[in-house]
């Protein structure tokens, strides 16, 4: 990978749950963190955390041109060793009641957005000499769940686009691969406790306990687990590693 003293990750969603873990992570291991959401005010509270390694990029990844132009600035301060496709979006709802603008808004974060970063940053990573992307999936990047299916149909086009990339880059030593959470305590995960209480009446423990019986250790997955796993996919031992899928679930999809 690059010289100790160039490393750079681009991390998307990067104020919140998942991101904000994998942005610390990486400036914890001396990266520098290009770190891309919408919300400026979070991002600061980010950059006063991660300290000098931390980039802000305030942009909606949704806002093709917008996230063109943030590609731009990347650039040109120099090409990234690592892009990881975090920000994602769900709506909720069944098939009947799921809008095609609720699909057309779930698959621009979560699959356009990725492609576009990928088509920008992955020739400049292998002219470059190589690089890593991690793209941030779902179990349901493999399985399927009630009531999501703009949100699972965007997974499972990650997950193709995923593999059809690391086909393509294979021999350009650019790895591409997916990480797969299942419930991590994040957001999302604080509004699907919501739902559960608002419709079944169980209390927000009741909810909280639910949710982790679905995996086979009858836990919750922690945004720092999954950071661990990016940084292993970024280090030298992952380097012939490509095409993968990792499941960090506690079991849920096995």
């Amino acid at each position: 990978m690059a010289n100790e003293t160039t490393k750079t990750v681009v991390v998307t969603g990067a104020s919140r749950g998942i991101g904000r873990a994998v942005s610390l992570a990486f400036a914890r291991e001396g990266y520098d963190v290009w770190a891309l959401a919408r919300s400026a005010e979070s991002l600061e509270a980010l950059r006063k955390e991660g300290g000098e390694h931390i980039r802000a990029l305030t942009v909606d990844v949704a806002d093709e041109s917008a996230l063109l132009a943030a590609c731009k600035t990347v650039l040109a301060a120099g090409t990234p060793r690592v892009l990881v496709n975090n920000a994602g979006i769900t709506v909720s709802a069944p098939l009947t009641k799921t809008s095609t603008a609720d699909l057309a808004k779930v698959m621009a974060v979560n699959v356009t957005a990725p492609f576009l970063l990928c088509r920008e940053l992955m020739p400049a990573m292998a002219s470059a000499g190589g690089g890593r992307v991690i793209n941030i999936g779902s179990i349901t990047a493999t399985r399927g769940a009630k009531y999501t299916s703009a949100y699972c149909a965007s997974k499972h086009a990650l997950l193709g686009l995923t593999r059809a990339l690391s086909v393509e880059y294979a021999r350009k030593n650019v790895t591409v691969n997916i990480v797969n959470p299942g419930w991590v305590e994040t957001d999302m995960f604080a509004g699907a406790t919501a739902a559960i209480t608002k419709t079944t009446g169980r209390s927000e423990e009741q909810a909280r306990e639910a949710l982790a019986a679905m995996s086979a250790m009858g836990r919750i997955i922690q945004p720092e687990e999954v950071a661990a796993m990016c940084l292993f996919l970024a280090s030298d031992a992952a380097a012939p590693i490509t095409g993968a899928a990792y499941a960090i679930d506690g079991g849920e999809a096995a």
